[in-house]
């Protein structure tokens, strides 16, 4: 971790020119008159340039004792939101070796109203006020609280400009920023077709939103287009897709990548595409899948994934939300889905498949070489009118998930938050550009997950990476088979990949000789207390550089990992257990945190920012405060910038939820922040379950649609948190006692009715349970496979579930004097049969 925390927050890393202050300036004390101006005279030059390193203020602050000098920002900078100084404590010794004070820019103005209770993380201003925010198109952050020593969350104005990043904007671009960086009022033919003005959220497709552009992060907004052009002028020649054929690798330039983005863009222009209309995309991680997404954006439209494994009325549901015009997807299967369903789909006008050809021909149903051959008849001049139309706040990709109710909801992203994200949130990952490493990686998790799509589509287009697709089976065992003939650089899994390496690594282990597993254990023995005891350092035992040359770099070589640099896991919490097996092979898993709502990463780990079990550090640029703070610093976790989503489609209510009065999203997550700014997930405020495989998965609607198909059951309570897959505890309706209102052994008739049919003898619990009736067993079983098959999609599926002996009752704890099922209780009380339900799989 050799490169400093602070520098990376203030300056951007290209920025190498380093700057000595000036020794006249006064010191603190002296009675020196117009001290304001000598500062304002010595620092503006630098902070235009932007030539301020963590260096030249270290040198200043320890010469000059800044943090007493008594000077304001607003002092010396009245007309912005200004800086002043502070002294921080000792690096962390995980940071640096050394311990040394560093300085780090304080914002103030130099007023103290418009205080709030939460801490924000992140670097915008602090003390901000309102006003100024919005006249900034921004929000406001507020200071710490009473009584808490001020700058414990290091805070800089200081903006990472887009012309300190080694890019040179063309005047096109320049032209169109300039116009979106004017005032509302200026800004009247930006305005939204409906004539509202432009505000942080919308739930309509063709709406508009106010570029959340701030000090924190005030590079200049672009489109997919843009970002892509920038690409081809710069990768154009190198190779951008992979994938097998026949058993060969083929592989796509990025300037074929752009012609075949293009004519599929005219294809489904000439298909009927409408603007603000949606492209469905229903298949496997495909070059089809890449080339239609973007062919989608570029042609107007909304690219909107779905899951290869939904059901046909999930698959209706969407479609008919996102008004897709176009379908496209790859088997037979999932054409059947969409034949289904299309008579109630009034904006569908087109089918396009890849991979398999319809038996016979159909109406409307177009094979992707036929759409190539329609955009062909179009001419380019209609497209690049359309293209040019395209603004970065217009939305231009839905990501559904599902909240605590079970309705999918349509998570709309920007062209900003996808351009942004892409560039500024895989940077915060040490994404290297092509032109000082091109990046190699393995596409396999579904793209119409957020993690997958902004990790492999749109960042691979930003930095020039080579994307290699998996096989449809990847997740079935060939994913290792993938590794091993790609040799990515960079492997992003969700946990579940990541558990189900740890498991194949220990089943070999065990199949091996005595001597093969011993040198295992030892060299990850090893290799774990030297990662644990000194993380980050290049100065390695012998023992444990033994280690690495005998065994661990041939493990790593036989995953296929022997060149990776960055492993990454996201969308659901990872195990101590997984996380510490990997660090013993020498492999350390980076993980970050964010939403659909924050377009993938809003918080991240890399090889400069890493702390066992965090979820990484603020993406700089990013905002984050905790609200409702306990007494151990745990609250729930809130975002702010430029990743925030434009809004639920169609969803008012839903949006108005999630996203406060000052545009702060609400993520209904816990958390804690250290005093080094790395996130810890501590629980969840919602009861909304996140599977190891990174699935959403509201378990009330599922808990209740049991309950409908089984009668017999009182209560049903869904597993699955970091779990590989969904269980499933019930009770069975009883007789409660008249006294006590306590359950008894007793079926109520109801229940005894239920046995009868299905043509058990049974009357109470204990002969259900006792001797697992066969009758029951069975009819429950056949009711859940009921529920399974009108479920979302595979992960919404219940694989394992038990009977409990006694139903819920307030005094038994798993129900509150509300009659409220209380849910980590319930996990507690019967953890024992819980965890047998997943032991079980391990055999």
């Amino acid at each position: 971790m050799g490169r400093s925390s602070v520098r990376s927050v203030l300056v951007p890393e290209r920025v190498t020119e380093t700057w000595d202050p000036d020794p006249a300036l006064p010191l603190p004390g002296h009675a020196v008159p117009n001290q304001s101006q000598a500062l304002r005279t010595s620092l503006l030059p630098h902070l235009e340039r932007g030539a301020l390193t963590e260096p030249s203020m270290r040198g200043w602050g320890e010469r000059a004792g800044l943090v007493e000098r008594g000077l304001s920002g607003a002092d010396v900078f009245p007309e912005v939101p200004t800086l002043s100084w502070c002294i921080s404590g000792p690096e962390d010794r995980q940071t640096h070796a050394a311990s040394k004070p560093r300085v780090a820019f304080k914002a103030q103005t130099g007023v103290s109203k418009g205080l709030e209770s939460e801490k924000v993380l992140g670097r915008i201003p602090k003390g901000f006020l309102k006003e100024e925010l919005n006249e900034a198109q921004c929000v406001p952050a507020s200071i710490g609280k009473p009584g808490r020593a001020r700058g414990s969350h290091v805070v800089s104005p200081l903006p990472a400009s887009s012309l300190t990043d080694g890019q040179t904007p063309s005047k096109e671009s320049l032209s169109h920023d300039l116009t979106l960086s004017l005032p509302e009022k200026d800004k009247d033919k930006d305005a939204p077709p409906d004539g509202s003005e432009e505000t942080l959220w919308t739930t309509r497709a063709d709406g508009r939103v106010r570029p959340r552009v701030h000090p924190a992060c005030s590079q200049p907004p672009y489109t997919v287009h843009q970002m892509f052009s920038e690409t081809l002028d710069k990768y154009g020649d190198l190779w951008a897709l992979g994938f097998k054929r026949q058993g060969t690798w083929e592989h796509i330039s990025y300037s074929q990548y752009y012609l075949l983005a293009r004519k599929a863009a005219k294809g489904f222009l000439k298909l009927g595409l409408e603007q603000a209309h949606s492209v469905a995309i229903l298949g496997f991680n495909s070059p089809e899948w890449f080339f239609s997404a973007v062919g989608t954006v570029f042609a107007g439209g909304i690219v909107t994934g779905i899951y290869t494994t939904s059901s046909p009325e999930a698959c209706q549901y969407i479609a008919q939300d996102s008004r897709a015009n176009i379908i496209v997807l790859d088997t037979q299967k999932q054409l059947e889905k969409i034949l289904k369903t299309w008579k109630n789909l009034p904006h569908l006008k087109a089918v396009v498949t890849y991979g398999e050809t319809p038996p016979e021909k159909m109406a409307n149903v177009y094979t992707m070489e036929e759409l190539m051959g329609l955009g062909e008849e179009l001419p380019e001049e209609t497209l690049d009118a359309i293209i040019t139309t395209q603004q970065p706040n217009q939305c231009c990709a839905l990501v559904y998930t599902s909240g605590t109710t079970g309705s999918p909801k349509g998570v709309m992203l920007s062209q900003d938050n996808i351009t942004w994200t892409a560039r500024y949130g895989s940077q915060a990952g040490d994404i290297q550009p092509a032109e000082v490493q091109q990046e190699v990686v393995v596409s396999y998790l579904p793209l119409s997950h957020i993690a997958a799509q902004i990790y492999d589509l749109w960042t691979g287009i930003q930095w020039g990476a080579q994307v290699c697709f998996a096989e449809p089976d990847a997740l079935k065992g060939s994913l290792v088979d993938t590794l091993r003939e790609v040799e990515p650089t960079s492997h992003m899994g969700v946990p579940r990949v990541w558990e189900k390496i740890m498991e194949r690594i220990q089943e070999v282990a065990a199949q091996s000789g005595f001597i093969r597993r011993k040198m295992l254990r030892w060299a990850m023995s090893v290799t774990l207390e030297q990662n644990l005891t000194c993380p980050g350092s290049d100065l390695k035992p012998f023992t444990a550089r033994l280690a690495e040359y005998l065994v661990l770099a041939k493990v790593r070589q036989a995953l296929g990992l022997g060149k990776c640099r960055k492993s990454f896991y996201g969308a659901a919490p990872m195990t101590a257990e997984t996380q510490r097996f990997f660090l013993g092979l020498n492999i350390h898993l980076y993980s970050g945190y964010g939403l659909s709502e924050t377009s993938g990463p809003h918080f991240m780990s890399s090889p400069c920012n890493y702390r066992l079990y965090s979820s990484g550090k603020l993406v700089p640029g990013c905002l984050a405060k905790l609200v409702n703070e306990d007494a151990e610093g745990i609250g729930e976790i809130c975002l702010w910038g430029r990743t925030i989503f434009m809004g639920y489609l169609n969803m008012e209510d839903k949006t108005q939820e999630a996203i406060d009065a000052d545009g702060w999203l609400h993520t209904g997550d816990m958390g804690r922040l250290d005093t080094d700014g790395f996130l810890y997930i501590t629980g969840r405020l919602k009861e909304l379950i996140i599977t190891a495989g990174g699935e959403n998965v509201p378990p009330v609607p599922i808990e209740e649609a049991v309950k409908m198909e089984l009668p017999i059951v009182s209560n049903a309570m869904l597993i699955g948190d970091q779990r590989k897959f969904l269980s499933m505890l019930l009770t069975l309706k009883c007789v409660l006692d008249p006294e006590t209102s306590e359950p008894t052994d007793n079926l109520t008739e109801l229940a005894v009715a239920f046995c009868q049919r299905v043509g058990s003898k049974a009357t109470t619990v204990s002969e259900i349970v006792g001797t697992k009736d066969e009758a029951v067993y069975q009819a429950i079983e056949q009711g859940i496979q009921r529920v399974n098959r009108n479920a979302a999609a595979r992960p919404y599926h219940i694989q394992k579930w038990a009977i409990l002996q006694r139903d819920f009752s307030i005094s038994g704890g798993e129900l509150g004097p509300t009659m409220k099922l209380k849910r980590p209780m319930v996990l507690d009380k019967y953890k024992d049969i819980i965890d047998s339900f997943y032991q079980e799989q391990k055999k």
